[in-house]
């Protein structure tokens, strides 16, 4: 029989995990994660484990957020890892943890949303998590950046506040 595939995905917060606040008009992470539910009305052919790390907006992570996400990166038995952050510094966390993580084994792919993945309909938030499954499974180690159906590496991802995506920083514009 078959060994079947293991990934382990780290919960950061970010609009992936937020919900919509009337009274402050906008939305706001949730105090809990909506992703490990969402996992369970999927029909995967890989075992998925999740770890909190925090549920905050990127723009408020901090060193020691960090710190404890590559700590819990080194000591992870898995070596196939998804995690899901806000879009606003997941390029900075992804060069972070490219700096940073001393394993050479393991492929680790940040990735979020534009829209929160539960209430709200159309969002980008499940293309992105099946997509991340995917190439989780398929790329050699590494840190990649993966959103709407493109990976990126650390070195060459930026975001376009404007347009709300991601882009290479060197793909010639059209």
């Amino acid at each position: 029989m078959e060994n079947k595939l293991k990934i382990n995905i780290f919960l950061t917060g970010g609009t992936i995990d937020s919900h919509w606040d009337g009274k402050a008009d906008t939305a706001v992470i949730s105090d809990f994660s909506v992703v490990p539910d969402y996992f369970k009305t999927l029909i995967l052919y890989a075992d998925v484990e999740f770890t909190e790390i925090c549920l905050k907006d990127s723009r408020n992570l901090n060193s020691s957020d960090l710190n404890n996400l590559l700590e819990k990166l080194e000591s992870c038995d898995n070596t196939r890892i998804i995690i899901t952050h806000g879009t606003y510094t997941m390029p900075d966390t992804a060069k972070f943890l490219q700096a940073n993580l001393k394993r050479e084994d393991q492929t680790i792919i940040l990735t979020g949303s534009m829209v929160p993945l539960a209430g709200f309909s159309p969002s980008d938030a499940s293309f992105n998590l099946g997509y991340a499954v995917a190439e989780v499974t398929n790329l050699p180690a590494g840190v990649y950046l993966c959103m709407n159906g493109k990976t990126f590496s650390p070195d060459e991802v930026a975001k376009n506040l404007a347009e709300g995506k991601f882009y290479s920083v060197f793909e010639k514009k059209q």
